[in-house]
């Protein structure tokens, strides 16, 4: 069995890293030989030009292929790994194409694993750690209000005046900022049509609690069903989102008004002009460190008493050896990568595992790689 790595980007590294160094038969590919070589050509040689013609042609019966590529490529090579009876790998969304593979995956006994990196992906395991904690408790009742949500934020160790900085080209999040949000809010669904029409206030039980700005992102709602959370239970609140720092929403105001007067064929360019701008006035510096919180919290309540609650607490920085973000997104993925190779992952399209004994190996592991994890308890 191989594994086919395929992309080297920032946040690929440290997961990569530890397969090879833990002696897995590992093909790197990458569409710029020169970046690969930088980043892993000290631990190997196995370092080829990515071509997906080329892949299929390396590729055989057991394999598996790891995407840390844009989005658009995920699909085709899980496509490929079926039509090559190899399993496949990625940190990203399930998207309604890859989940139309599902029933070929089942049938072919091969593995489709999305959603395993940082946000989606160790959110997922804490969301389902805690939701089984709270159906086993004697204070689970049906007639209780139950309250989750889950808020992660990639941000600045040091805060600057734009209360952010970039990694890579911020032409994804400009694209994101244009998205609407599904939640449910106070029992009823929330739709948010740009996220700055939905920010809040949260202060994180850190051990010095800490007050951000936070926000839904995406559709919240599917993920009822994949948190496996009881049809007669009575959902007050349920919200997936994002997590910045306080003072965010005044700092990119301006950008706000820009993105919401966009209209016409132009979109795209000027999509572009504003990322090139924000690249170069709010980009990492060399060394500098980030920093990635993550809060992911159940509550229920009746009658507005607190019944049971806990929160999961994760603060990491980046380090010498890597930043946070690369580290909880393409460490879970190894970790992934493994889970396949020893038949620990069912066939089919899947997220994060549910698995108590996977999900609580993953997130003792995981605790190693942040400065500060716990659960709270209230």
């Amino acid at each position: 069995m191989k594994i086919h790595w395929c992309g080297t980007g920032l946040s690929a590294i440290p997961g990569l890293r530890k397969l090879i160094t833990s002696g897995h038969n590992i093909i790197v590919w990458n569409r710029t030989i020169e970046k690969a070589i930088s980043a892993v050509g000290d631990i190997t040689k196995s370092i080829k030009e990515f071509d997906i013609q080329e892949l299929e042609n390396h590729l055989e019966k057991g394999d598996i292929v790891v995407s840390m590529l844009p989005g658009d490529w995920h699909v085709p090579l899980a496509k490929l790994c079926l039509k090559s009876q190899s399993h496949f790998v990625s940190s990203s969304y399930i998207s309604p194409e890859m989940r139309e593979l599902h029933n070929v995956a089942l049938e072919t006994g091969l593995c489709l694993v999305n959603e395993v990196g940082l946000d989606p992906g160790i959110d997922h395991l804490m969301a389902h750690t805690l939701i089984e904690d709270y159906r086993n408790s004697k204070n689970q009742n049906d007639e209780n209000d139950i309250s989750f949500f889950s808020y992660c934020g990639g941000i600045p160790k040091v805060k600057n005046p734009f209360c952010y900085k970039f990694s890579w080209s911020p032409l994804g999040v400009l694209k994101a900022l244009k998205s609407p949000s599904r939640s449910i809010k106070d029992f009823k669904e929330f739709d948010a049509r740009r996220p700055w029409n939905a920010i809040s206030t949260y202060t994180a039980p850190l051990p010095t609690p800490e007050e951000f700005e936070v926000y839904p992102n995406r559709d919240s709602l599917p993920f009822i069903d994949q948190y496996r959370l009881n049809d007669n239970w009575k959902i007050k609140d349920f919200v997936r989102g994002t997590l910045r720092l306080k003072g965010w929403a005044n700092a990119w105001s301006e950008i706000f008004s820009e993105i919401e007067n966009l209209s016409g064929e132009n979109d795209n360019e000027k999509l572009t002009k504003m990322s090139d701008k924000l690249w170069l006035e709010n980009a990492y510096n060399e060394n500098e460190a980030d920093r990635v919180v993550l809060i992911v919290s159940l509550k229920a309540s009746n009658r507005d008493k607190t019944k049971w609650h806990k929160t999961y607490v994760l603060d990491a920085h980046g380090d010498s050896h890597s930043t946070a973000m690369a580290r909880l997104v393409s460490l879970p993925v190894s970790f992934a990568v493994e889970a396949v190779a020893n038949s620990k992952i069912s066939p089919g399209v899947s997220a994060a595992p549910a698995d108590k004994s996977l999900v609580n190996d993953w997130l003792i592991k995981i605790k190693s790689l942040a400065q500060h994890l716990e659960i709270v308890s209230k």
